[in-house]
């Protein structure tokens, strides 16, 4: 039983920063419907910049994470006023931006590469200070930091998109653009405010993703982007919500596949083909997600 506490401690973590990532993901796409491939770049561009301020500036980690999100927030509304404002004023359709996302994604692939190389970078943290929890449970202290960072992330996300009217507006907006803006609704004002936020949280994902896996490359966006999107097509495509339980549960689900007592458990290398299959089967019994609408023709 220690090893399944062990299992669900460590996919609450893997859930909590895949939650986060996928409800920034989703609140570009539910309110604006794009669907930005460049979303794993965003958080390998917070990482990194976060590197830089915490290793090469020498500021606490508290204050680089800050700054990252900040940093990746302003990234993301300059392309909203550079690039996709621009595309959308000019008629460019779905599978126009598609495109454009794939690329603006190589691009900042790249770029991350010539400025920071490929060599592995890490944060100036104790990645070895570990807690025993209970005699059970061995948390180390950047995993301890990720999961309440993230979930103290989403508990205000939550509250903005329910209680604030700045919320309120991206939900009508989401719900009915047409209307919202007949309505009074300021509609650049709200794009602008949904980069920042979607962009935000990746750049937050993307530093979490960093400290608990101890060290990080210009791809690890890409490599999370696929569980990513798993999240939130499980959860219901636009729903924040349901990227939380989609992210969660697929993270839970990833780690507890290796579990010995299942057959011996799967090889840690397959844990992504695991929450595949079981968003393809969550799916095939429920294809509008859990908290997706279903739509009729």
């Amino acid at each position: 039983m220690s090893e399944l506490a062990q299992l669900l401690a460590n996919g609450l973590v893997t859930g909590s920063i895949i939650a986060i990532a996928a409800i920034g993901l989703t609140l570009v796409y539910g309110i604006l419907g794009i669907v930005n491939f460049a979303h794993g770049e965003y958080l390998a561009f917070g990482a990194f910049i976060a590197f830089a301020v915490n290793v090469t500036l020498g500021w606490p980690i508290a204050g680089s994470i800050v700054f990252a999100m900040v940093a990746t927030a302003m990234l993301g509304l300059g392309l909203e006023y550079g690039l996709w404002r621009p595309l959308r004023r000019r008629g460019a359709k779905v599978v126009a931006l598609l495109l454009v996302s794939i690329g603006l994604a190589l691009v900042l692939r790249h770029v991350i590469f010539l400025v920071w190389g490929a060599t592995p970078r890490r944060f100036d943290v104790d990645v070895f200070q570990v807690y025993d929890l209970g005699g059970v449970i061995r948390l180390s202290l950047t995993q301890i930091t990720a999961v309440s960072i993230a979930f103290a992330a989403i508990l205000l996300v939550g509250l903005t998109l329910a209680r604030t009217k700045l919320g309120k507006s991206m939900r009508a907006y989401s719900d009915n653009s047409a209307l919202a803006s007949v309505s009074g609704i300021d509609v650049d004002r709200i794009t602008a405010y949904t980069w920042v936020l979607g962009a935000g949280l990746a750049g937050l994902g993307g530093v979490l993703l960093g400290l608990v896996q101890g060290s990080f490359n210009p791809n690890m966006g890409f490599t999370l982007l696929l569980p990513i999107f798993a999240a939130v097509i499980l959860g219901g495509v636009g729903s924040a919500y349901g990227s939380l339980v989609g992210g969660v549960g697929l993270g839970l689900a990833m780690e507890l596949s290796t579990w010995n007592a299942l057959a011996g458990g799967v090889d840690p290398v397959y844990k992504p083909v695991v929450a595949f299959a079981i968003l393809i089967l969550a799916l095939l019994v429920r294809p509008q997600g859990l908290f997706g609408k279903a739509r009729y023709v």
